[in-house]
């Protein structure tokens, strides 16, 4: 039994007992409002005033307070990682300034004019959404901020800008590396949606709490334009008696347009129907399972296993950049939720077969790769492995030399 049947089975029974207690309530409304109908037959049987029977043998009778209160009580919204996402919408019911609505309107017409680019977005958003979204719930943050993915790189994990950003949260390298997250020729922890994820949500907490005293927005604008712009703005405009929230700054445009995105997709999606909109079904859970490794591995290896195609492991996967996960860069491989557990299972020990061949793997990467350690530079490691520095900074897609992390791994060759 898959874990999807398992989890099926319990929200039948867990269905039945709202059912149940759905109807014990609305019989208990029927006793509070409903007349005292005689037991007859005739009594039973009888209509409405007004309302005569065509037929003497007509005898179905006239719905009773318990069974309108209990239909109308089961008319419930079906569960699914949009609802879960709406009941955490925290901005939703704030008002804002005419102005500001205002930029947000603009927007809100802009995505309504092509509803077919919010439909290709949020599909593509379906294996991300639901583990996002409780992941914003888990820290008490607003569920709009689960929507940012949609405006930094519409839920594109492998989404590269022209300026050198990459994943759904579009991280700068320079910015990647502050919060740990490694890059080297084997793996990108900014296209890897769980590490990245994580690290975003660090990176809003941390300056909203450092800079601006829990504002969000703030934080968001710092996120898109950095902190020092963002300071330097609330400066002059507190200069000018204004508190210094988002809307009153003057920022660069794409910063200025940045919430008002924001608030406008959230818009859209906590209504649909009323903007025209229709989204995909996507599950309450998460559309994949998380298997620990302490051995590498290849996808090709992993997919002949798990019976699952190389090409949707390597989607839930964008941070393995040469179709292999070794656990010196990353320890955690995403399969498809319903793959059988007892497989998962032994891929994660490893059986005899996928062992030997993910030794090998280690031995044949373990020379071309190096673990920075404190006190390293780039300079000290070419000349340890003969190499050339300009060749390692190459490979490494390395912007700032100086900035290397303890524990960042190096790939030490081109490929």
């Amino acid at each position: 039994m898959t874990y999807r049947t398992i989890r099926q089975r319990l929200m039948l029974s867990a269905g039945s007992t709202v059912i149940m207690g759905l109807m014990l309530a609305a019989a208990a409304s029927s006793q509070a409002s409903a007349p005292a109908y005689e037991t007859t037959a005739s009594a039973a049987t009888a209509l409405p005033q007004g309302v005569t029977s065509t037929s003497p043998t007509d005898t179905k009778p006239y719905p009773t307070p318990f069974q309108t209160h209990f239909w109308e009580a089961l008319e419930l919204e079906p569960q699914n990682a949009w609802t879960t996402l709406r009941k955490s919408f925290q901005w939703q019911e704030k008002t804002l300034p005419v102005e500001a609505q205002a930029r947000v309107d603009e927007w809100i017409e802009h995505y309504r004019s092509s509803p077919e680019n919010i439909v290709t977005i949020t599909e593509r958003a379906t294996p991300w959404l639901a583990w996002i979204t409780q992941q914003v719930s888990e820290r008490g943050l607003p569920g709009e901020i689960a929507l940012i993915p949609f405006v930094e790189s519409s839920f594109d994990p492998g989404a590269r800008s022209h300026r050198g950003a990459a994943g759904l949260w579009q991280f700068m390298p320079r910015t990647g590396d502050a919060l740990g997250l490694v890059r080297n020729g084997n793996y990108d922890g900014r296209l890897d949606v769980l590490t990245s994820t994580e690290a975003a949500l660090d990176y809003l907490e941390m300056q909203a709490d450092q800079w601006y005293e829990g504002d969000l927005m703030l934080s968001l604008a710092a996120y898109n334009a950095g902190a020092g712009t963002v300071n330097r703005a609330q400066r002059q405009v507190q200069g000018q008696g204004l508190s210094g929230d988002y809307w009153d700054l003057s920022l660069p445009y794409e910063t200025m347009q940045y919430v008002p995105k924001l608030k406008a997709i959230a818009t859209i999606i906590n209504d649909p129907e009323k903007y025209g909109v229709s989204l995909p079904e996507i599950h309450i859970d998460p559309a994949f399972a998380k298997v620990q490794l302490a051995h590498a591995v290849s996808l090709s290896e992993a997919s002949q296993m798990l019976d699952v195609s190389k090409m949707a492991l390597a989607e839930l996967n964008p941070g393995l950049l040469n179709g292999s996960i070794d656990p010196r860069s990353a320890q955690t491989l995403l399969v498809p939720e319903e793959v059988d557990k007892q497989v998962l299972a032994q891929l994660s020990q490893g059986n005899s077969q996928a062992q030997g061949n993910s030794q090998a793997l280690a031995q044949n990467n373990s020379a071309d790769t190096h673990r920075v350690e404190r006190g390293d530079s780039l300079s000290a490691i070419a000349a340890r492995y003969n190499i050339d520095q300009q060749d390692l900074i190459r490979w490494n897609s390395i912007d700032r030399p100086s900035a290397l992390q303890p524990g960042q791994l190096l790939t030490l060759s081109g490929r």
